[in-house]
């Protein structure tokens, strides 16, 4: 079969790229002859992939188009048509596909998504089937638009326990699915340690703008709690960027708490232009991790490193909740706005290190199998 894969932001955001190449892994494993094409905001980000790519970009509309749109929006109270046509292209482009999965995870969460919404919408209406594919959607994410779009789809596969909950309440059942995230399926890469990064005596650390950004006494907070672990352990530290897209580069902040540590021989940068096995690779050799990131943290959840969750939203408590049962070590950043949050945390990470290690030498097998059965699901569609 050929699958479309769309609604991807590009390889400059890990978890992107950790999704589509979980989820070939996942499809190869059902399908043994499986071919994809993948829509891309970015495409020329994806070379890596190794996917058949294209753009996601609207055209202009003509005159006579125009009119029609107008028509649409005066009558109806709809950007349908004006959207459809907009991305008639990209619609174009799945006609030999036998299904669509809209992989962008996080599609449902912000803003309105209308492209988004509107290019499912007409691939359901060409009669594709459609499926919304390892997402999170919180409460305070729905509309009456997206709730109607999500009833569109032939299948929902949520990453989540929390968000399954919310869903099951408007979707109906045969179509509501809960498998574990498609980047635990994805591969690490170990690269050579670079100076300073010592194999199971690093903590991994990720900030990113946009936590930064809804909290802006984080990063004075992360700069006083490295400081104390650079002080009072042996432990060296990894920044560990994930994102590096230009509107939300995760380098801008840990590059300013790079040059406020001043500590060059505790403190190694990991460089920005790495792929997401690569960071994988780098994670899985930490002690410790603490990440905003939630594919940064699945990477260490992956390979066993005891993990605090700089966590704003429903994947990140959700994934939490999952994997020990609890929403356990998610710390909200609206909370912390000095070290003292930041320390509780981390001292009781240090405490419980042991069973944290022996509770994800367990559970993430488990979690492994769980987003591998996806694709079982997935043909059934």
């Amino acid at each position: 079969m050929k699958y479309f894969l769309f609604d991807h932001t590009g390889s400059l955001n890990r978890g992107c790229e950790a999704i589509v190449r979980g989820t070939k892994n996942i499809i190869s494993r059902n399908d043994k002859n499986p071919l994809f094409h993948l829509a891309s905001y970015s495409p020329e980000t994806d070379a890596a992939l190794r996917i058949e790519t294209s753009a996601i970009k609207p055209r202009a509309l003509s005159g006579v188009e125009k009119i029609f749109a107008a028509i649409d929006l005066k009558i109806n109270h709809s950007e349908y048509f004006s959207l459809k046509t907009a991305y008639s292209d990209v619609i174009q482009r799945a006609g030999d596909c036998d299904i669509c999965l809209s992989v962008g995870g996080d599609t449902y969460c912000y803003g309105d998504n209308a492209p988004s919404r509107a290019i499912a919408k007409a691939l359901h209406k060409n009669g594709k089937k459609t499926v919304l594919w390892g997402a999170s959607i919180g409460k305070e994410d729905l509309s009456a638009e997206k709730i109607e779009t999500l009833k569109m789809f032939d299948g929902i596969f949520v990453r989540e326990s929390l968000t399954y909950a919310l869903l099951e309440k408007i979707i109906p059942r045969e179509k509501l699915f809960q498998f574990a995230d498609p980047a635990f399926c994805m591969e690490r890469e170990d690269l050579p340690l670079p100076q300073g990064f010592e194999q199971d005596n690093t903590l991994g650390f990720n900030l990113s703008p946009l936590v930064v950004k809804k909290n802006p006494e984080l990063i004075d907070a992360c700069v006083d709690f490295l400081k104390g672990i650079i002080q009072n352990t042996t432990l060296q530290i990894a920044l560990v960027p994930h994102v590096t897209t230009p509107d939300s580069d995760d380098t801008t902040v840990l590059d300013e708490i790079y040059n406020r540590l001043n500590d060059s021989a505790r403190v190694v940068k990991i460089p920005g232009n790495l792929n997401a096995m690569q960071y994988k690779g780098y994670i899985a050799r930490c002690r410790f991790f603490i990440g905003a990131r939630t594919h940064a943290t699945i990477a260490a959840y992956s390979n066993g490193v005891p993990t605090i969750v700089l966590g704003y939203s429903v994947k990140s408590r959700g994934i939490a909740k999952d994997l020990f049962s609890e929403e356990k070590f998610v710390l909200d950043i609206n909370t912390v706005s000095g070290t003292q949050a930041l320390n509780s945390e981390f001292s009781k990470l240090l405490e419980q290190e042991s069973d944290l290690r022996k509770t994800l030498r367990k559970v993430i097998p488990m979690t492994v199998k769980s987003a591998m059965d996806a694709g079982e699901q997935l043909m059934k569609i």
